[in-house]
Protein backbone atom coordinates (compact mmCIF):
# COMPACT_ATOMS: atom_id res chain seq x y z
CA UNK A 1 0.00 0.00 0.00
CA UNK A 2 1.36 3.88 -0.89
CA UNK A 3 1.24 5.48 2.62
CA UNK A 4 1.70 8.72 0.80
CA UNK A 5 -1.42 8.83 0.14
CA UNK A 6 -3.02 10.67 3.62
CA UNK A 7 -3.71 8.10 6.46
CA UNK A 8 -6.32 9.09 8.63
CA UNK A 9 -3.91 9.16 11.80
CA UNK A 10 -5.51 9.31 15.29
CA UNK A 11 -1.73 8.61 17.56
CA UNK A 12 -1.45 12.36 18.87
CA UNK A 13 -5.18 12.30 20.43
CA UNK A 14 -5.25 8.95 21.58
CA UNK A 15 -1.25 9.79 22.88
CA UNK A 16 -2.71 13.06 24.76
CA UNK A 17 -5.58 10.84 25.89
CA UNK A 18 -3.29 8.52 27.19
CA UNK A 19 -0.73 10.62 29.29
CA UNK A 20 -2.96 12.28 31.62
CA UNK A 21 -3.90 8.64 32.70
CA UNK A 22 -1.60 8.10 35.74
CA UNK A 23 0.54 4.90 35.83
CA UNK A 24 3.57 5.07 37.83
CA UNK A 25 4.81 2.31 38.94
CA UNK A 26 6.26 1.37 42.43
CA UNK A 27 9.31 -0.49 42.80
CA UNK A 28 8.61 -1.22 46.56
CA UNK A 29 5.58 -2.81 46.13
CA UNK A 30 5.36 -6.67 46.14
CA UNK A 31 1.41 -6.48 44.09
CA UNK A 32 1.43 -7.24 40.47
CA UNK A 33 0.74 -5.00 39.23
CA UNK A 34 2.58 -2.99 41.45
CA UNK A 35 0.55 -0.42 40.95
CA UNK A 36 -3.72 -0.61 40.65
CA UNK A 37 -3.98 2.46 38.81
CA UNK A 38 -1.67 1.52 36.00
CA UNK A 39 -4.80 -0.90 35.22
CA UNK A 40 -6.91 2.46 34.65
CA UNK A 41 -5.23 2.54 31.11
CA UNK A 42 -4.89 -0.85 30.51
CA UNK A 43 -9.11 -0.52 30.93
CA UNK A 44 -8.92 2.71 28.27
CA UNK A 45 -7.20 0.92 25.37
CA UNK A 46 -9.32 -2.37 25.50
CA UNK A 47 -12.59 -0.39 25.50
CA UNK A 48 -11.16 1.37 22.67
CA UNK A 49 -9.76 -1.93 20.56
CA UNK A 50 -13.02 -3.48 21.40
CA UNK A 51 -14.76 -0.24 19.77
CA UNK A 52 -12.34 -0.26 16.86
CA UNK A 53 -13.23 -3.82 16.32
CA UNK A 54 -10.99 -6.70 18.44
CA UNK A 55 -13.44 -8.18 19.10
CA UNK A 56 -10.46 -10.62 21.77
CA UNK A 57 -9.15 -7.66 23.65
CA UNK A 58 -9.05 -7.61 26.96
CA UNK A 59 -7.34 -6.77 30.37
CA UNK A 60 -5.95 -10.06 32.16
CA UNK A 61 -5.92 -9.96 36.36
CA UNK A 62 -2.23 -9.14 36.10
CA UNK A 63 -2.49 -6.04 34.07
CA UNK A 64 -1.36 -7.06 30.80
CA UNK A 65 -3.37 -6.23 27.60
CA UNK A 66 -3.94 -9.12 25.30
CA UNK A 67 -5.60 -8.40 21.59
CA UNK A 68 -5.61 -10.16 18.18
CA UNK A 69 -6.18 -8.81 14.88
CA UNK A 70 -6.51 -11.77 12.62
CA UNK A 71 -4.89 -12.26 8.98
CA UNK A 72 -7.03 -10.86 6.10
CA UNK A 73 -4.62 -12.48 3.47
CA UNK A 74 -5.25 -15.68 1.84
CA UNK A 75 -1.62 -16.75 1.70
CA UNK A 76 -1.05 -19.64 4.71
CA UNK A 77 1.01 -20.31 7.28
CA UNK A 78 2.42 -15.87 7.77
CA UNK A 79 4.28 -15.84 10.81
CA UNK A 80 2.35 -14.14 13.53
CA UNK A 81 4.17 -11.12 15.00
CA UNK A 82 3.10 -9.23 18.29
CA UNK A 83 3.81 -5.37 19.11
CA UNK A 84 4.21 -4.74 22.27
CA UNK A 85 4.54 -1.23 24.21
CA UNK A 86 4.72 -0.87 28.40
CA UNK A 87 1.97 1.29 29.92
CA UNK A 88 3.64 2.34 33.66
CA UNK A 89 5.60 5.49 33.80
CA UNK A 90 9.13 5.66 35.74
CA UNK A 91 8.92 5.93 39.85
CA UNK A 92 11.97 8.84 39.04
CA UNK A 93 10.05 11.64 38.35
CA UNK A 94 5.50 12.56 39.02
CA UNK A 95 3.26 11.20 36.49
CA UNK A 96 0.24 12.42 38.41
CA UNK A 97 -1.54 15.67 36.77
CA UNK A 98 0.39 15.33 33.62
CA UNK A 99 -0.30 18.46 31.43
CA UNK A 100 0.69 17.70 28.19
CA UNK A 101 1.51 20.65 25.58
CA UNK A 102 1.57 20.82 21.80
CA UNK A 103 3.83 23.11 20.46
CA UNK A 104 2.94 23.76 16.89
CA UNK A 105 5.26 24.29 14.47
CA UNK A 106 8.58 24.39 15.97
CA UNK A 107 11.76 26.74 14.88
CA UNK A 108 14.52 25.64 17.21
CA UNK A 109 14.03 27.84 19.93
CA UNK A 110 14.37 27.08 23.71
CA UNK A 111 11.08 25.76 25.02
CA UNK A 112 10.49 27.17 28.42
CA UNK A 113 7.94 25.12 30.09
CA UNK A 114 5.31 26.99 31.78
CA UNK A 115 4.85 25.65 35.27
CA UNK A 116 8.28 25.80 36.22
CA UNK A 117 10.37 28.02 33.92
CA UNK A 118 13.54 26.32 35.01
CA UNK A 119 12.96 23.63 33.21
CA UNK A 120 13.97 24.60 29.32
CA UNK A 121 14.38 22.17 26.82
CA UNK A 122 17.42 23.58 24.62
CA UNK A 123 18.79 22.15 21.42
CA UNK A 124 22.69 21.75 22.20
CA UNK A 125 21.29 19.44 25.08
CA UNK A 126 18.85 17.38 22.48
CA UNK A 127 20.61 17.57 19.04
CA UNK A 128 17.43 15.58 17.86
CA UNK A 129 15.61 18.83 17.80
CA UNK A 130 17.85 19.86 15.11
CA UNK A 131 15.90 17.36 13.15
CA UNK A 132 12.50 18.45 14.05
CA UNK A 133 12.18 21.93 12.20
CA UNK A 134 8.38 22.74 11.36
CA UNK A 135 7.61 19.68 12.96
CA UNK A 136 4.82 19.21 16.34
CA UNK A 137 6.62 18.58 19.16
CA UNK A 138 4.61 17.47 22.98
CA UNK A 139 6.26 18.50 26.35
CA UNK A 140 4.39 17.82 29.70
CA UNK A 141 4.26 21.48 31.23
CA UNK A 142 7.16 21.49 33.78
CA UNK A 143 6.07 19.96 36.86
CA UNK A 144 5.93 16.00 35.51
CA UNK A 145 7.07 14.07 33.38
CA UNK A 146 5.07 13.38 29.86
CA UNK A 147 4.86 9.99 29.82
CA UNK A 148 6.11 9.46 26.14
CA UNK A 149 8.11 6.75 27.14
CA UNK A 150 6.37 4.27 27.24
CA UNK A 151 2.94 5.83 26.13
CA UNK A 152 3.99 7.16 22.64
CA UNK A 153 4.55 3.45 21.43
CA UNK A 154 1.64 2.68 23.41
CA UNK A 155 -0.67 5.10 20.96
CA UNK A 156 1.11 4.69 18.20
CA UNK A 157 0.19 0.78 18.30
CA UNK A 158 -3.07 1.55 18.76
CA UNK A 159 -3.15 3.73 15.66
CA UNK A 160 -1.73 1.04 13.88
CA UNK A 161 -4.21 -1.38 14.95
CA UNK A 162 -7.02 1.59 13.73
CA UNK A 163 -5.33 1.81 10.45
CA UNK A 164 -5.55 -2.11 10.36
CA UNK A 165 -8.77 -2.70 10.20
CA UNK A 166 -9.49 0.50 8.19
CA UNK A 167 -7.72 -0.35 5.54
CA UNK A 168 -8.26 -3.71 3.90
CA UNK A 169 -5.85 -3.14 1.25
CA UNK A 170 -3.36 -3.65 3.80
CA UNK A 171 -2.48 -7.39 3.96
CA UNK A 172 -0.80 -9.12 6.75
CA UNK A 173 -1.05 -12.34 9.24
CA UNK A 174 -2.70 -12.47 12.72
CA UNK A 175 -1.13 -9.81 14.65
CA UNK A 176 -0.91 -10.01 18.53
CA UNK A 177 -1.10 -6.84 20.51
CA UNK A 178 0.67 -6.99 23.95
CA UNK A 179 0.73 -4.23 26.61
CA UNK A 180 2.63 -4.72 29.92
CA UNK A 181 2.40 -3.10 33.54
CA UNK A 182 5.77 -2.62 35.66
CA UNK A 183 8.59 -2.45 32.43
CA UNK A 184 10.31 0.39 34.22
CA UNK A 185 10.34 -1.45 37.57
CA UNK A 186 11.64 -4.71 35.91
CA UNK A 187 8.80 -6.63 35.96
CA UNK A 188 7.49 -5.91 32.80
CA UNK A 189 7.32 -10.19 31.70
CA UNK A 190 6.84 -11.08 35.14
CA UNK A 191 3.57 -12.92 34.26
CA UNK A 192 3.17 -12.44 30.62
CA UNK A 193 1.80 -15.83 28.84
CA UNK A 194 4.17 -16.55 26.04
CA UNK A 195 1.60 -19.56 24.93
CA UNK A 196 -1.03 -17.46 24.58
CA UNK A 197 0.58 -14.71 22.96
CA UNK A 198 1.54 -17.62 20.55
CA UNK A 199 3.99 -14.92 18.32
CA UNK A 200 7.05 -15.84 15.63
CA UNK A 201 8.49 -12.77 16.84
CA UNK A 202 7.83 -9.58 18.45
CA UNK A 203 8.48 -6.07 18.40
CA UNK A 204 8.83 -3.48 20.96
CA UNK A 205 7.79 0.27 20.47
CA UNK A 206 10.39 1.99 22.86
CA UNK A 207 12.91 3.63 21.80
CA UNK A 208 14.23 7.10 20.62
CA UNK A 209 15.28 8.62 17.17
CA UNK A 210 12.84 7.78 14.40
CA UNK A 211 14.98 5.33 12.26
CA UNK A 212 16.64 3.81 15.07
CA UNK A 213 16.45 0.24 15.85
CA UNK A 214 18.03 -1.81 18.50
CA UNK A 215 18.88 -5.27 18.90
CA UNK A 216 21.35 -5.15 21.32
CA UNK A 217 20.67 -4.36 25.19
CA UNK A 218 22.67 -4.31 28.22
CA UNK A 219 23.24 -7.74 30.40
CA UNK A 220 22.24 -7.19 33.27
CA UNK A 221 22.39 -8.54 37.21
CA UNK A 222 21.06 -7.32 40.54
CA UNK A 223 23.46 -6.86 43.78
CA UNK A 224 22.93 -6.77 47.10
CA UNK A 225 25.23 -6.44 49.51
CA UNK A 226 24.70 -6.87 53.49
CA UNK A 227 27.43 -5.52 55.72
CA UNK A 228 27.14 -6.89 59.32
CA UNK A 229 28.66 -3.92 61.61
CA UNK A 230 28.95 -3.53 65.18
CA UNK A 231 26.68 -1.95 67.41
CA UNK A 232 27.85 -0.43 70.81
CA UNK A 233 26.36 3.02 72.98
CA UNK A 234 27.63 5.47 71.28
CA UNK A 235 28.44 6.84 74.76
CA UNK A 236 31.10 4.05 75.88
CA UNK A 237 32.03 3.09 71.68
CA UNK A 238 35.63 3.69 71.31
CA UNK A 239 37.41 0.14 70.38
CA UNK A 240 34.12 -1.25 69.80
CA UNK A 241 31.86 0.15 67.49
CA UNK A 242 32.09 -0.89 63.95
CA UNK A 243 29.49 1.40 62.37
CA UNK A 244 27.85 -0.55 59.29
CA UNK A 245 26.34 2.88 57.52
CA UNK A 246 29.85 4.01 57.70
CA UNK A 247 31.17 0.93 56.04
CA UNK A 248 28.75 0.98 53.50
CA UNK A 249 29.88 4.59 52.86
CA UNK A 250 33.50 3.78 52.23
CA UNK A 251 32.68 1.07 49.62
CA UNK A 252 30.79 3.19 47.91
CA UNK A 253 33.10 5.68 47.49
CA UNK A 254 35.35 3.58 46.36
CA UNK A 255 33.86 2.28 43.33
CA UNK A 256 35.97 3.16 40.46
CA UNK A 257 34.27 6.24 38.42
CA UNK A 258 35.66 4.42 34.88
CA UNK A 259 32.76 1.74 36.04
CA UNK A 260 30.49 4.11 37.19
CA UNK A 261 27.53 5.05 34.71
CA UNK A 262 28.40 8.86 35.10
CA UNK A 263 32.00 7.78 33.92
CA UNK A 264 30.86 4.99 31.07
CA UNK A 265 29.69 5.40 27.50
CA UNK A 266 28.98 3.18 24.40
CA UNK A 267 29.48 -0.42 25.25
CA UNK A 268 30.71 0.10 28.44
CA UNK A 269 29.43 -1.68 31.21
CA UNK A 270 28.85 -0.34 35.14
CA UNK A 271 28.24 -0.67 38.51
CA UNK A 272 26.05 1.28 40.16
CA UNK A 273 24.74 1.87 43.53
CA UNK A 274 21.04 2.22 43.71
CA UNK A 275 19.72 2.07 47.35
CA UNK A 276 21.25 2.30 50.42
CA UNK A 277 20.06 1.46 53.88
CA UNK A 278 20.44 0.56 57.39
CA UNK A 279 21.54 1.42 60.83
CA UNK A 280 24.41 0.67 63.16
CA UNK A 281 24.66 -2.79 63.41
CA UNK A 282 23.59 -3.65 60.02
CA UNK A 283 23.68 -1.62 55.91
CA UNK A 284 22.41 -3.04 52.81
CA UNK A 285 23.37 -1.45 49.51
CA UNK A 286 21.80 -2.44 46.33
CA UNK A 287 23.94 -2.27 42.95
CA UNK A 288 22.60 -2.73 39.16
CA UNK A 289 25.48 -4.41 37.33
CA UNK A 290 25.50 -3.71 33.44
CA UNK A 291 27.84 -4.83 30.05
CA UNK A 292 26.95 -5.97 26.58
CA UNK A 293 29.22 -8.69 27.49
CA UNK A 294 27.75 -11.28 29.61
CA UNK A 295 30.93 -12.83 30.94
CA UNK A 296 32.04 -9.60 32.03
CA UNK A 297 29.22 -9.20 34.76
CA UNK A 298 31.24 -11.43 36.76
CA UNK A 299 34.31 -9.24 37.05
CA UNK A 300 32.43 -6.19 38.03
CA UNK A 301 30.46 -8.04 40.98
CA UNK A 302 33.92 -9.18 41.83
CA UNK A 303 34.62 -5.35 42.17
CA UNK A 304 32.47 -5.15 45.00
CA UNK A 305 33.64 -7.95 46.65
CA UNK A 306 37.38 -7.10 46.38
CA UNK A 307 36.42 -3.25 47.60
CA UNK A 308 34.53 -4.47 50.07
CA UNK A 309 37.33 -6.83 51.16
CA UNK A 310 39.65 -4.02 51.14
CA UNK A 311 37.39 -1.45 53.40
CA UNK A 312 36.51 -4.09 55.96
CA UNK A 313 40.31 -4.93 56.84
CA UNK A 314 39.89 -2.11 58.80
CA UNK A 315 37.01 -3.26 60.08
CA UNK A 316 38.48 -6.79 61.97
CA UNK A 317 35.00 -7.29 63.79
CA UNK A 318 32.84 -6.64 60.83
CA UNK A 319 31.77 -9.05 57.75
CA UNK A 320 29.60 -9.08 54.73
CA UNK A 321 27.13 -11.36 52.11
CA UNK A 322 27.34 -10.59 48.38
CA UNK A 323 23.86 -11.56 46.72
CA UNK A 324 24.02 -11.45 42.56
CA UNK A 325 21.00 -12.29 40.29
CA UNK A 326 20.51 -12.09 37.31
CA UNK A 327 17.75 -9.79 35.66
CA UNK A 328 18.06 -9.94 31.82
CA UNK A 329 20.23 -10.71 29.22
CA UNK A 330 21.51 -9.26 25.63
CA UNK A 331 19.17 -9.67 22.95
CA UNK A 332 21.11 -10.06 20.17
CA UNK A 333 22.40 -13.69 20.83
CA UNK A 334 18.57 -14.68 20.13
CA UNK A 335 18.01 -11.80 17.49
CA UNK A 336 21.03 -13.43 15.55
CA UNK A 337 19.65 -16.70 15.29
CA UNK A 338 16.14 -15.34 13.75
CA UNK A 339 17.70 -12.13 10.80
CA UNK A 340 14.76 -11.82 8.94
CA UNK A 341 13.14 -10.15 12.33
CA UNK A 342 15.58 -7.17 12.78
CA UNK A 343 15.72 -7.17 8.43
CA UNK A 344 12.19 -6.36 7.96
CA UNK A 345 12.23 -4.06 10.52
CA UNK A 346 14.80 -2.30 8.39
CA UNK A 347 12.87 -2.60 5.44
CA UNK A 348 10.04 -1.25 6.92
CA UNK A 349 11.46 1.95 7.99
CA UNK A 350 12.87 2.62 4.72
CA UNK A 351 9.42 2.00 3.08
CA UNK A 352 7.95 5.14 5.63
CA UNK A 353 10.97 7.37 4.42
CA UNK A 354 13.49 7.02 7.23
CA UNK A 355 17.07 6.48 7.43
CA UNK A 356 16.81 3.63 8.99
CA UNK A 357 19.78 3.03 11.57
CA UNK A 358 20.98 -1.05 13.61
CA UNK A 359 21.50 0.39 17.31
CA UNK A 360 22.69 -0.81 21.05
CA UNK A 361 21.06 0.56 23.56
CA UNK A 362 22.59 1.59 27.23
CA UNK A 363 19.55 -0.12 28.89
CA UNK A 364 17.18 -2.97 28.73
CA UNK A 365 13.39 -3.28 27.49
CA UNK A 366 10.45 -5.76 27.93
CA UNK A 367 11.96 -7.50 24.54
CA UNK A 368 15.25 -8.51 26.14
CA UNK A 369 13.65 -10.80 28.26
CA UNK A 370 10.94 -11.70 25.65
CA UNK A 371 13.82 -12.69 23.34
CA UNK A 372 14.95 -15.43 26.00
CA UNK A 373 11.17 -16.90 26.89
CA UNK A 374 10.97 -17.60 22.84
CA UNK A 375 9.84 -14.36 21.42
CA UNK A 376 12.35 -12.94 20.08
CA UNK A 377 11.82 -8.75 20.08
CA UNK A 378 13.91 -6.14 18.65
CA UNK A 379 13.08 -2.57 20.11
CA UNK A 380 11.36 0.03 16.94
CA UNK A 381 11.83 3.71 17.78
CA UNK A 382 8.66 5.45 19.39
CA UNK A 383 10.19 8.83 19.28
CA UNK A 384 10.54 9.25 22.62
CA UNK A 385 13.18 11.56 24.34
CA UNK A 386 14.52 12.67 27.94
CA UNK A 387 13.40 9.68 29.28
CA UNK A 388 12.27 10.02 32.28
CA UNK A 389 12.51 13.77 33.13
CA UNK A 390 10.24 16.98 33.56
CA UNK A 391 11.83 18.07 30.25
CA UNK A 392 10.60 14.54 28.15
CA UNK A 393 9.00 15.45 24.37
CA UNK A 394 8.16 13.67 21.20
CA UNK A 395 7.12 14.44 17.83
CA UNK A 396 3.59 14.43 16.43
CA UNK A 397 5.36 13.59 13.32
CA UNK A 398 7.68 11.20 14.61
CA UNK A 399 4.81 9.49 16.13
CA UNK A 400 3.15 9.20 12.55
CA UNK A 401 6.36 7.89 11.03
CA UNK A 402 6.20 4.75 13.80
CA UNK A 403 2.41 3.69 12.67
CA UNK A 404 3.70 3.91 8.99
CA UNK A 405 6.55 1.39 10.35
CA UNK A 406 4.41 -0.97 11.68
CA UNK A 407 2.05 -1.11 9.02
CA UNK A 408 4.73 -1.59 6.41
CA UNK A 409 6.37 -4.43 8.64
CA UNK A 410 2.94 -6.27 8.59
CA UNK A 411 2.92 -5.84 5.17
CA UNK A 412 6.42 -7.10 4.48
CA UNK A 413 6.01 -10.41 6.73
CA UNK A 414 2.91 -11.34 4.55
CA UNK A 415 4.24 -10.55 1.54
CA UNK A 416 7.62 -12.71 2.65
CA UNK A 417 5.56 -15.19 3.44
Amino acid sequence: MNFNSPLNFTVTERFLRYVIIDTQSDPSSDSFPSTEKQKDLGKVLVSELLEIGITDAHLDQYGYVYATIPANTDKKDIPVICFCSHMDTAPDCSGKDVRPIVHKNYQGADIVLPDDPNQVIKQNEYPELKNQTGNDLITASGTTLLGADNKAGVAEIMDACYQLVNNPAIKHGTIRILFTPDEEIGRGVDKVDIEKLGAYAGYTMDGENAGNMENETFSADGAKLIINGISAHPGFAKGKMESAIKIAGQIIAALPYNLSPEGTENKEGFVHPVAIEGHVETASISFIIRDFDEDKLVNHADVIREIADEVLKKFPGSSYDLDVKPQYRNMKSMLDKHPQIVEYAMEAMKRAGLNAKLCSIRGGTDGSRLSFMGLPCPNIFAGEHAFHSKQEWVSVQDMQKAVETILHLCEIWEERG
